[in-house]
C-alpha cells in the first residue's frame, strides 16, 4: 500500500484522525521543548506515564545510532538497545529517514506498520518526529480504519485487474493476495448470474455461497440489500454492520461497488461502532 501524499515539511493529511494527530504533535512539541530546556535529564520523564503520554500517543526517543533512549509505551523494553536489527524493511526505511533527517528542528511525518499494544495487532501508525542534535524525538497514533478514498482506490484497482485477467484476479483475491488486502480493506466479488460469491478477500468459506442469505454482524439480512443497491446500476453503495478484520469489533461498514460484466466488485471501509 502506497503512503499518503506528504505536505509541507513532510507532514501528511490527517484523514479523519484530527484529534489523534493534534495530540501527537502537541506531545512531541512539549517533549522537544523540555529537552531543549533540561537536556538529557528529562529523558527519564518520557518513560513514565504523565504529561508526555495521552490516551492515543506517547513519546519515544532514539539516537542517531539507533539506540532507544526513552519510551512511554511498550517499546520501553528496548531502552538501551539498538533497535535497527529488529525492524522489518518498511520500518527500517522510515527509521533511517528519520535518523538521517537534517538537524533543522522542523517536525516531519511518516507512516509505517507497528504492533498496537491495545489489541495486539499490526496496524498502520502515523508518527511525527523531530531531530535535535543526535536524537530523534517521536510521537504517533494508530490508524486502524482506512479512508473512503483508499477504499475507492482499491475498488478501482480490483476492477482494472478483473478486466485484464478475471480468473487470475479471482484466484488472488481468494488467496488473500496483499495487493487486494490493504489493512482493513479487502475485495469481494459477486457473480450476478447465480448471486453467489465468486471471491472473498476475508472469508474464503463464503465463496460459492448464496449472497441473498448473507447476514451482517448483528444478524440482519444484508445480502438482498447489497444486490438491490446494484440492480440496474453500474455502481452503488450500501452500509451494514460487519466485523472489522483489524480491530475485531462489530462496526458500521460502508461498501462501494462497481459492475464489470456479470460481476459485482466491492470494497468496504469502516466508520467505527454503529
Amino acid at each position: 500500500m502506497s503512503g499518503p501524499t506528504l505536505g509541507a515539511n513532510g507532514i501528511a493529511p490527517t484523514n479523519g484522525y484530527e484529534m489523534e494527530a493534534n495530540q501527537a504533535r502537541e506531545v512531541l512539541a512539549k517533549a522537544v521543548s523540555a529537552y531543549k530546556e533540561q537536556g538529557d535529564a528529562v529523558l527519564a520523564q518520557f518513560s513514565r506515564q504523565g504529561i508526555y503520554t495521552t490516551a492515543y500517543t506517547y513519546v519515544y526517543v532514539i539516537n542517531t545510532q539507533g539506540v532507544m533512549l526513552a519510551s512511554g509505551g511498550p517499546s520501553a523494553i528496548y531502552i538501551g538497545r539498538d533497535i535497527r536489527p529488529m525492524l522489518g524493511d518498511e520500518l527500517k526505511t522510515a527509521l533511517n529517514e528519520a535518523l538521517s533527517s537534517a538537524d533543522d528542528n522542523a517536525p516531519q511525518s511518516r507512516e509505517y506498520h507497528w504492533m498496537n499494544w491495545r489489541d495486539g495487532k499490526r496496524e498502520r501508525k502515523r508518527v511525527y518526529f523531530q531531530r535535535v542534535g543526535d536524537k530523534v524525538f517521536a510521537a504517533g497514533y494508530y490508524m486502524p480504519r482506512s479512508t473512503p478514498q483508499e477504499a475507492q482506490q482499491l475498488l478501482d484497482d480490483a476492477v482494472s485487474a478483473l478486466s485484464q485477467d478475471t480468473p487470475a484476479t479471482l484466484e488472488k483475491i481468494n488467496r488473500l493476495d496483499a495487493f487486494f488486502n490493504r489493512d482493513d480493506l479487502y475485495v469481494f466479488v459477486i457473480d450476478e448470474t447465480n448471486q453467489t460469491f465468486a471471491a472473498h478477500g476475508m472469508d474464503h468459506r463464503l465463496v460459492g455461497d448464496d449472497v441473498s442469505i448473507l447476514r451482517g454482524a448483528n444478524g440482519e439480512l444484508i445480502g438482498p440489500r447489497i444486490l438491490s443497491a446494484m440492480k440496474g446500476r453500474n455502481q452503488g453503495e450500501t452500509s451494514y454492520e460487519w466485523r472489522n478484520p483489524v480491530t475485531g469489533a462489530k462496526e458500521l461498514k460502508h461498501t462501494l461497488m462497481k459492475r464489470n460484466g456479470h460481476y459485482i466488485i466491492a470494497v468496504g471501509y469502516y466508520s467505527g461502532h454503529p
